[in-house]
């Protein structure tokens, strides 16, 4: 059995489960911490600037995109307590989970950009590093838990989805 096929299991000399849940917990609550921030840098303009916006085709309904956020979040705590578990120590996973922090850190700062400060595209020269950082965040996670850039594949559809969406509202809105 592959040490990604471990990842879930116990390991020898790994964390306890106990251990484990803990630090699943931490992850979760880290990453919908930074969800809580943007979400509330998004509610300071989604329902007066954001609406009289020009916005490109096949933007969503306003409210899928809280539900798909949500979602992406929760996988993105999941893929990261991934390779934390399968390393058995932030010692050896250090470089990943920075790398997930960065890109992390880029998606707040997408709602700092767009809503906050209401600069599409200051956003959308943002959004082209976030897409940079998460990828590199697949790509580092691939080498510890497939699955964890698995997990990771639906979160950069929707962020490539979303450097579309930004672009073109700055575009539109020019």
């Amino acid at each position: 059995m592959s040490t990604e096929d471990n990842s879930v299991s116990d390991l020898a000399g790994g964390p306890s489960a106990l251990t484990s849940l803990l630090y699943l917990f931490a992850f979760l609550a880290a990453v919908f911490l930074a969800a809580a921030a943007g979400g509330a840098v998004t509610a300071t303009s989604v329902n007066d600037w954001y609406q009289l916006l020009e916005k490109p085709p096949l933007t969503p309904v306003p409210w899928v995109f809280p539900v798909v956020w949500n979602f992406l979040y929760f996988l993105m705590a999941i893929a990261a307590w991934l390779v934390w578990r399968t390393t058995g120590s932030f010692d050896r996973s250090g470089l990943p989970l920075a790398i997930f922090g960065c890109q992390l850190s880029l998606n707040l700062t997408w709602s700092i950009l767009f809503f906050g400060l209401k600069s599409p595209t200051l956003a959308s020269v943002e959004v082209i590093f976030l897409d940079i950082a998460l990828i590199g965040t697949i790509a580092s996670f691939a080498r510890y838990s497939r699955l964890s850039a698995i997990l990771l594949l639906p979160y950069l559809a929707w962020v490539l989805f979303a450097t579309y969406l930004t672009i073109g509202i700055a575009v539109l809105n020019q």
